[in-house]
């Protein structure tokens, strides 16, 4: 908590047209989740489907909560309440003063595949050394954007804001709320196929996000994506002053001249305009020398330092569910490695995890493909469903055993109706087993995987495919020489 209050009560009233009930209170913060609220917050009870904020005003009190937005009375409440209408509404015109009051340079992206870890390395290299807000977790809808906004200081140097969608229209709204000064689209993929007839609608729902660019605003777009010309065209129909481009086309405004994928990190010379630059990305990946170029170029269109940036993305590491390493040690004799790609998947990300698991702890001699191999160990690719592609499903998932051959994996366990159809493309020296639900895949990997070995786990987070992550975890965690690190041994 910071001594200056992010919100005064007199200020909440004037941007919501609230009543105060109770003393004048100060913010320190903006909070929707009584499980993540913090002393200071003003609590915000935004009805759900499934609970209504107003419930849990009172446990948001005890936890310290400075005040309360409500829509209704609220009888003995322990703190200060500002009354209106629509708690939903009145987030929105609490963010929208937030992004009037601040003189900050405002950023958007969107895109298939990329949002959030694009995002975070955007924070970082923002970061250094100015004020710079962004988004949490992958709050990028309808209550994380205005929920953002909302939070952002008033005296935000640089502010990143990820907006998501899955049907059409949805950017547009957010895009408005928002007003950036730079629009970037990492790409457009086949994810959502559910809910649009062709890649092309997608195209068009990512370039609602150039809806909101304020004058002289600036789009960033992905030269090497097959749908670049189409959103170049969207960003000067919607009025964008100047269109600039990143990838390993060596036309793009921003473009690696040379790059070395290690097992942690990746090195990249990179021509960002008129600079040529070598720097570290922390995290590992071909999709992420790409990310990386992304980030620098739209650091220079904010206007921010572009060599404290570019050391800035020697210190990025996966987010959460999206690349992460875990080292699982059993006994001093037994360990592997547990990749956590758990968070969601599409046909684009789940190719770079397996791209990336191709990468994994390597040496000299060279596989079948031209990858370096391993020694001892094993590559494991543990896949569940990927949802939402419509009757494109079927083909996408088969079409993922070109990925599986090209990164030299040595087994596969698929989980869910949809991978089916990857289990039947699949050779069967590379099939582990085929199961329904994440619970039976860990039971399976769990007795299969042995020392050395590198296990990846990918699919929609509907899947629960984290189950399977927890579970290997707790191989580390169990009493010295359990049961099954003695089937793991060898």
């Amino acid at each position: 908590m910071t001594d200056a209050p992010l919100w005064t009560s007199d200020e909440i009233l004037a941007a919501t047209g609230g009543v105060l009930a109770g003393d004048a209170f100060a913010a320190h913060g903006v909070s929707i989740d009584t499980r993540t609220i913090e002393a200071g917050d003003l609590f915000v009870a935004l009805p759900g489907a499934r609970s209504d904020g107003h419930d849990f005003v009172a446990a948001a009190f005890a936890r310290g909560a400075s005040a309360a937005l409500v829509s209704r009375h609220m009888a003995d409440a322990a703190g200060p309440l500002v009354r209106v209408d629509d708690t939903h509404k009145a987030l929105e015109a609490l963010g929208q003063r937030a992004r009037a009051r601040a003189n900050a340079r405002i950023l958007a992206v969107t895109g298939s595949v990329g949002k959030t870890s694009t995002k975070e390395a955007l924070r970082l290299a923002l970061g250094r050394g100015r004020l710079t807000h962004a988004s949490a977790a992958s709050y990028n809808n309808a209550i994380g954007v205005p929920l953002s906004l909302a939070r952002m200081p008033a005296d935000t140097v640089f502010g990143v804001f990820e907006l998501g969608m899955n049907h059409a229209g949805e950017l547009t709204g957010l895009s408005r709320q928002v007003r950036p000064h730079v629009a970037l689209i990492t790409n457009v993929e086949e994810a959502h196929r559910a809910h649009f007839d062709t890649v092309e609608d997608i195209a068009d729902a990512k370039a609602e996000v150039f809806a909101g660019l304020e004058p002289g605003g600036i789009a960033v777009l992905n030269r090497d994506n097959p749908h670049f010309a189409r959103l170049r065209a969207a960003a000067e129909r919607a009025g964008a002053a100047r269109i600039v481009a990143f990838g390993l086309d060596q036309t793009a405004d921003a473009h690696a001249i040379r790059y070395v994928l290690h097992e942690d990190c990746s090195c990249v010379t990179a021509r960002i305009q008129d600079a040529r630059m070598l720097y570290k990305v922390g995290a590992p990946g071909r999709h992420w020398v790409v990310n990386s170029l992304a980030v620098l170029l739209t650091a220079h269109m904010l206007g921010a330092d572009l060599g404290l940036a570019a050391l800035a993305l020697a210190d990025m590491m996966p987010v959460e569910g999206r690349g992460q390493r875990h080292l699982v040690t059993v006994s001093p004799d037994v360990s592997f490695w547990v990749v956590d790609e758990s968070y969601n998947a599409n046909p684009a990300s789940m190719r770079a995890a397996l791209d990336t698991l191709g990468n994994f702890s390597i040496e000299p001699a060279e596989g079948r493909s031209g990858r370096a191999t391993r020694l001892r160990g094993r590559r494991i690719a543990v896949l569940g469903d990927m949802r939402e592609l419509g009757d494109a499903g079927p083909r996408l998932h088969a079409a993922l055993a070109q990925a599986i051959n090209d990164a030299d994996v040595d087994l596969v366990l698929t989980v869910g109706e949809l991978m089916r159809h990857l289990w039947d493309a699949l050779p069967g020296h590379l099939r582990l087993a085929h199961v329904a639900t994440a619970a039976e895949a860990a039971d399976v990997i769990a007795a299969e995987v042995k020392a050395s070995d590198i296990v990846m786990v990918k699919g929609s987070q509907s899947m629960g495919m984290i189950k399977v992550v927890n579970a290997l975890r707790d191989l580390g965690r169990a009493p010295a020489e359990p049961a099954s690190s003695k089937q793991m041994k060898g």
